[in-house]
């Protein structure tokens, strides 16, 4: 039996049969319902108007359109949770697509518990994505941010927000190799590998992004 509060879940894919393995998946879920599939974002964003809570978007129509979906959904009281899945999905465009307000990032591949417990955690409010999107760039144990100079911390946050080294640069009042030799630093102090991790790393030790192998 379906809770009353049960959250709504809708499916835009480019591949309509997918709908149908997600509608089995949710049929014995007491707090998941399906709700409906559509094949094209133009007809997602009708559906994004107050009608479902949780919204699937295919990765396949392309990272540009998705990004464009989602925002503009911002600022709508009633928009759904994105969760974007895919066959691909790289450690820049999934950084992306969560700085970009996306709630969850899965591969199409994933297990079915695996999607369960994605859906279930959007419908409780958290954000939420694979480890193994981000191979072995993000540590799973805490890093000591503690130990990191003020000046790195900085640059660290800048990383956190999407900006790129000259921007970074810019920001601080130093020189583009200056930035360099800081990230070094801080890939040397945290264990973690590449600026991408480092970023999704920082929004999991803030608490903003739950990780799940």
């Amino acid at each position: 039996m379906i809770e009353p509060n049960a959250k709504t879940v809708a499916l835009c894919d480019t591949q309509p049969i997918a709908a149908e393995g997600l509608r089995a998946l949710l049929e014995p879920c007491r707090e998941l319902t399906f709700r409906a599939a559509v094949e094209s974002l133009d007809r997602a964003s009708v559906l994004a108007c107050g009608i479902v809570d949780i919204m699937i978007i295919d990765k396949a129509f392309g990272l540009h359109q998705v990004l464009e979906f989602i925002s503009g959904l911002r600022g709508e009281s009633d928009a759904p949770a994105v969760v974007v899945w895919g066959v691909s999905i790289s450690e820049p465009e999934a950084l992306r697509l969560l700085q970009s307000g996306a709630r969850a990032i899965i591969r199409k591949s994933s297990g079915v518990e695996n999607l369960l417990a994605c859906l279930r955690a959007v419908a409780g409010g958290r954000t939420w994505m694979e480890n193994r999107v981000f191979r072995d760039s993000v540590r799973a144990a805490g890093y000591p941010r503690s130990e990191l100079t003020a000046r790195e911390q900085q640059v660290m946050n800048l990383v956190e927000q999407g900006f790129k080294n000259r921007e970074i640069a810019a920001e601080l009042g130093i020189k583009p190799g200056t930035v360099k030799i800081h990230l070094k630093h801080i890939f040397e102090k945290t264990g973690v590998h590449g600026r991408y991790g480092l970023a999704l790393t920082g929004l999991k030790d803030k608490g903003l992004v739950s990780l799940a192998s």
